[in-house]
């Protein structure tokens, strides 16, 4: 019951290296010094912005969206609330060409007025800091569902390194796959579909200990034990260059109050030797979220397609993660869809149901949606009066 060293319990780090090269198998195995452990991605999520960032010198904090919206205070938190901007998503996962322009637009900016040091965090050999973030959930995005193509990482590595941005990703979801296939031969996949940003920072254009690089790289991998585990177990990882892992171990609060989720971490270990987690994670979890989303695709494809519904990126091979997005046929609005539905069906959008009730939750979904597209059809303009009434459409989460 003693403190945990500063990068949290060794075999738990070991373990994971273990099971990240298993599961991603980069062109080098996954070192246990690149592994730092963290009380889970959201309050990681703060140290890194507590020791890699300045909230003056560090121009802007760019996010992928549609986002995760609790992420968002975490930003704010740290002193980002004013420079916070979105970057929407395309077919590929991000946006690239809208990036470029605005984080060009912003460093210009910063030219300008001089903002060329850090003004609040002193410097350690431990740490640097970045003039971007980027924030990003690459696979199975929370909340599109979207996964960001092989290209599209490649060419977000590149422009970090211009920019001298540190790319933060929620690889959360990505052990939660399964084929796309409605009648799949497995509901199990073992091995990662595509690298990691972190894994690209390693290997493209010389990696990160290419010539004129400082070592610390420009991408880090939040991962959690709540998606695959439990969440109230509060333990995590994350993963990065030795150097950057290193930095994060450095943590004021860590350093004073030892690795976070310690007893935890420890607890967690021991599953994750004896393959527990791993086969629970590939025999469990995987064909459970697989079966439910056969059964609600089905569904959506029998009901919501053939009223203008549209899943994004269904032509993939292997899908995952906790999400369905769909896309609205013009005008109808999601907040206002999810009102109807609440009012009208006893629907609630985005809930929690049993397997049994997916389908019926569909098919009341198409009828709500069927009903408004009428309504607009004869000129009633259903969407602009319904927001008007009852709960606004931000209660509805």
């Amino acid at each position: 019951m003693c403190y945990g060293p500063d990068a949290g319990d060794p075999r738990l780090r070991n373990n994971i290296a273990q099971w990240l090269t298993t599961f991603y198998q980069p062109a080098d195995p996954v070192s246990e010094d690149r592994i730092c452990i963290s009380g889970g991605a959201s309050q990681n999520l703060a140290c890194l912005l507590q020791d890699f960032t300045d909230p003056v010198y560090t121009r802007n904090v760019w996010i992928v969206a549609p986002a995760y919206m609790l992420a968002f205070r975490i930003f704010e938190d740290a002193g980002f609330h004013k420079k916070l901007r979105a970057v929407p998503e395309d077919k590929e996962g991000i946006d690239m060409e809208y990036l470029k322009s605005q984080i060009a637009k912003s460093e210009d900016k910063a030219r300008a007025g001089d903002n060329e040091d850090p003004q609040f965090k002193p410097p350690r050999p431990f740490n640097k800091i970045y003039k971007h973030v980027i924030y990003a959930v690459p696979g199975f995005s929370n909340p599109s569902s979207k996964t960001m193509s092989l290209r599209r990482r490649e060419e977000l590595v590149r422009l970090a390194r211009e920019y001298d941005a540190l790319i933060i990703t929620d690889d959360v979801y990505d052990f939660l796959q399964w084929p796309s296939s409605l009648n799949p031969s497995t509901l199990s996949i073992e091995k990662a579909d595509l690298p990691r940003i972190v894994d690209i920072d390693r290997y493209l254009d010389g990696g990160a200990e290419r010539h004129g690089a400082d070592g610390f790289g420009n991408a880090i991998s939040n991962g959690s034990f709540s998606k695959i585990f439990g969440p109230g177990l509060r333990t995590g990882w994350c993963e990065g260059t030795a150097k950057l892992a290193y930095g994060v171990s450095q943590t004021g609060s860590s350093r004073s109050g030892g690795a976070p989720s310690q007893l935890t971490a420890c607890f967690v270990a021991e599953t994750m030797e004896t393959g527990e987690l791993q086969r629970y994670v590939y025999d469990t979890l995987q064909p459970a979220y697989g079966k439910r989303y056969r059964l609600m695709v089905e569904a959506i494809s029998k009901h919501l397609i053939p009223l203008g519904v549209r899943i994004p990126q269904s032509d993939r091979d292997v899908v995952g993660g906790y999400f369905i997005w769909l896309t609205l046929p013009p005008p109808l609005k999601g907040a206002v869809v999810a009102q109807r539905a609440k009012e009208d069906d006893n629907l609630a959008v985005a809930q929690w149901e049993e397997v049994d009730m997916l389908a019926e939750g569909i098919e009341r979904l198409a009828t709500v949606i069927s009903r408004m597209l009428n309504e607009e059809a004869n000129g009633l303009h259903s969407a602009g009066r319904s927001a008007n009434r009852g709960e606004d459409a931000e209660s509805l989460w």
